[in-house]
């Protein structure tokens, strides 16, 4: 097991693939031995952003995408023939990169959780955890983002206290079990498959 701590002040910024907004980069990876780490090399990645108003989503074509909302309320995106109901925090909704999406905010900004990777070279799960108990984490990639003060968290026999906006990177050769403590965090996994 590796554990790597990502602190807030070192994250990175970079703009939407439409121009439209903000991602505050987490976490991420790319192919190995790609000239540059863009939207072609992408194989994960793992980001908060503010939507502070309507409007389209990025064209992300090969891209399976998971979002929750961690701060505010009301936001639905609007598909064609579709909605996806994120009006209550910590939902977890999952759509592809290709899909046609209109966001509609119903009580002002919000702010969400993202987790995409390229279809085909990984699996990837989100979650919310709220309340204090165990749960299997699988070989692979797992971060622990402490969504509003500090969270405490057992793994292994190791105690980790992650503090507000920090994220907690988990590197797991087999699986585990991961006791969660206290607090409130967002749990993005990811398994290479490609």
């Amino acid at each position: 097991m590796k554990t790597t701590l990502l602190k807030s002040e070192d994250y990175t910024r970079s703009p939407w693939k439409n121009g439209g907004g903000i991602f505050t980069d987490i976490a991420d990876a790319h192919r190995a031995g790609a000239k540059a780490k863009d939207w072609d090399s992408l194989l994960w990645r793992f980001a908060s952003t503010p939507i502070v108003a309507p409007g389209p989503f990025s064209h992300m074509p090969g891209i399976d995408r998971l979002q929750m909302v961690v701060g505010g309320r009301g936001l639905v995106l609007r598909a064609p023939g579709q909605e996806f109901d994120e009006r209550e925090p910590f939902t977890t909704i999952r759509f592809t990169g290709e899909m046609e999406i209109v966001t509609e905010l119903e009580a002002g900004p919000v702010e969400v959780v993202n987790l995409m990777a390229r279809r085909g070279a990984a699996e990837i799960e989100l979650s919310a955890l709220r309340e204090p108990g165990e749960r299997p984490l699988s070989a692979g990639t797992h971060l622990v983002y402490a969504v509003s003060g500090d969270c405490g968290i057992r793994l292994n026999g190791e105690q980790f206290v992650v503090s507000g906006g920090n994220t907690l990177k988990i590197e797991l050769p087999v699986a585990s079990r991961l006791s969660f403590v206290s607090g409130l965090a967002v749990l993005g996994s990811i398994r290479l498959t490609g």
